[in-house]
C-alpha cells in the first residue's frame, strides 16, 4: 500500500499589518535630535570615535617609522638571525656542500662487511 501525497500550490499573498511597538518616539527630544546627528555626521564622515590620536607622541612616531620601513622593504619580520651561531655555521657549510653536490641526501647506506666475519 502506498500513500500518495497530493502537491498544492498557492498562490495567494497575505499583507499583515503591524503595529510599532514600543512608546511612541518624540522626534524633538534632545535624545532624538543627538541621535540625528550622529547620523548625518556618521553620513559625512565628520564622526569620530575612541580616544583621539596625540601625534606628537613617541608611540605615534615609532609607528610612522615603521610604516615607513615596510613601505621601503627595510623591516623585516621575526627574530634577527644571529651569523656567529653554531646552528647558522653548520647550516651554512650544509648548504655550501649541497651547492657543490657533495651532500648526500637520504639516510646512509649501512656498510656490508665480509661474510666470513663473525661479530662478537
Amino acid at each position: 500500500m502506498s500513500k500518495k501525497k497530493e502537491k498544492v500550490v498557492v498562490n495567494e499573498v497575505v499583507v499583515i499589518e503591524t503595529k510599532q511597538k514600543g512608546r511612541p518616539v518624540d522626534p524633538s527630544s534632545v535624545r532624538q535630535q543627538r541621535i540625528k546627528d550622529l547620523e548625518f555626521k556618521r553620513e559625512q564622515g565628520l564622526l569620530k570615535r575612541g580616544r583621539p590620536v596625540e601625534e606628537s607622541s613617541a608611540r605615534q612616531i615609532r609607528i610612522k617609522e615603521l610604516e615607513f620601513k615596510r613601505e621601503n622593504g627595510e623591516l623585516k619580520l621575526g627574530r634577527p638571525v644571529n651569523e656567529d651561531s653554531a646552528r647558522q655555521k653548520r647550516l651554512k657549510e650544509l648548504n655550501e656542500k649541497r651547492e657543490l653536490g657533495l651532500l648526500k641526501r637520504g639516510r646512509p647506506k649501512m656498510e656490508k662487511g665480509n661474510d666470513n666475519e663473525i661479530a662478537a
